[in-house]
């Protein structure tokens, strides 16, 4: 399974409006190659060089089998009813995009897509990104990453 997106390159940085610097939207994600037994899709994004240890920006879940890309600003709950989302490490729902302190030099920022066998994750109403990475435990059939830098 491959996960691309039209707004930075694997390796590469994340334009300033994908960033709480910016518009803080997510970025247009794109995947292809997935297994034909999918059911649905969970997206995990997260620093890994946060000081105080890796900090869930985003999770998005219950993704449908048939979808293959999400389109820009696809991180804010208000703008489907099909999508659902994790409440982040900054204690929101849905995308709150790279942050990191002042000085602190490039953060790693990890995207990586699960294709599940499930069609739904049994999550509560406002899961936390941890516990939608949990359940998504022993349920995954394949996982695609992007890797994206920021810093300020």
């Amino acid at each position: 399974m491959r996960l691309t997106s039209t707004a930075l390159q694997d390796g590469g940085n994340i334009p300033r409006a994908f960033t709480c610097d910016g518009d803080d939207r997510s970025p247009p994600l794109a995947w292809a190659e997935a297994p034909g037994e999918t059911q649905s899709f969970a997206l995990i994004v997260d620093d890994l060089d946060a000081p105080g240890g890796v900090f869930a920006h985003w999770a998005c879940y219950d993704i449908p089998k048939n979808y293959t890309a999400l389109e820009e600003d696809s991180g804010r709950p208000a703008t489907s009813d099909i999508l659902r989302h994790g409440q982040n490490d900054f204690r929101e729902l849905g995308y709150n995009g790279p942050c990191p302190p002042h000085g602190h030099g490039l953060h790693r920022y990890r995207f990586r897509l699960f294709a599940l066998d499930c069609p739904k994750l049994p999550l509560g109403p406002r899961p936390s990104c941890k516990q939608v990475e949990e359940a998504t435990h022993g349920r995954v059939l394949a996982e695609a990453r992007l890797m994206g830098r920021y810093g300020r």
